[in-house]
């Protein structure tokens, strides 16, 4: 088994979920990673899962802040009802952002009240089956503010969480941006990421029109012998179907022999 591709909400602008999952099979990619699940009829896009044969892998935890002590109970609140969530949609994957820096509290106060949260969290991760994602993002173009930007500490965090429930997202455009060093940082945290992301910098368009190298990226994860999600996470600026055709021609298809390519 090999890694295997989704596509992400937003790849066709105005277009609802079903529109996405059926492009989702048209392309034969693995799934469709999902935000804001609370937008949903759940019960109908489960029909529509049904209905077109593929997933949601992969949606995201309610917005509240993990590194303020005081929304603790909130937060898990808002994990209990995304596992319920994950699992009608098939979901095998929760992403979770940090919130943003406070002010007047240390950032090793912050990270700890992390991980105790996070360690609450584990068990019922467990129980699902399921796994929750930490998800460092960039300050100095996106996400002014954010508390978690670099993967050495996403990686400490879970380290110290100790559960193979909790990993992290390592999402290459990001990582661009904070800190680069790509290949070395995915193979130095490996054994704690358990899904990424890719999309090419500036702009976060599609791979193949910025700066990022995807082709030996991917070779990389090859060798890892990475068999998650890789979602495509990015802004398509040319015709949306076109652009991942070329993705899955000028990428995949020359990286993988194509009986291995996982649909």
């Amino acid at each position: 088994m090999t890694m295997q591709f989704t596509l992400c909400f937003g790849a066709y602008q105005g277009k609802d979920v079903t529109y996405h999952l059926e492009k989702v099979r048209d392309h034969q990619l693995a799934g469709l990673e999902f935000y804001r699940w609370w937008n949903l009829d759940l019960s109908a896009v489960k029909k529509d899962i049904e209905r077109i044969d593929k997933r949601i892998v992969s949606i995201c935890a309610r917005y509240i802040s993990l590194v303020d002590e005081t929304l603790r109970d909130s937060f898990i609140a808002g994990i209990r009802e995304t596992i319920e969530a994950a699992k009608s949609l098939g979901a095998t994957s929760i992403v979770t952002q940090t919130g943003d820096l406070l002010s007047g509290v240390t950032r090793e106060k912050q990270m700890n009240t992390m991980v105790e949260t996070l360690k609450v969290c584990a068990p019922l991760f467990e129980k699902a089956g399921l796994v929750l994602e930490i998800e460092p993002l960039n300050t100095l173009v996106n996400h002014p503010g954010y508390f978690l930007q670099h993967s050495d500490e996403a990686y400490r965090i879970v380290q110290e969480v100790d559960s193979p429930h909790v990993q992290i997202c390592f999402d290459f455009y990001h990582q661009q941006v904070s800190e680069g060093n790509l290949i070395s940082n995915a193979r130095k945290y490996f054994d704690k990421i358990n899904h990424f992301h890719i999309a090419d910098h500036p702009g976060r368009t599609e791979p193949g029109l910025g700066e990022i190298n995807y082709h030996n990226i991917l070779k990389a994860l090859v060798e890892l012998d990475f068999t998650g999600l890789v979602g495509l996470e990015c802004k398509f600026i040319n015709d949306t179907d076109e652009s991942i055709e070329r993705f899955k021609k000028e990428y995949i298809e020359r990286i993988f022999p194509l009986e291995e390519v996982t649909p």
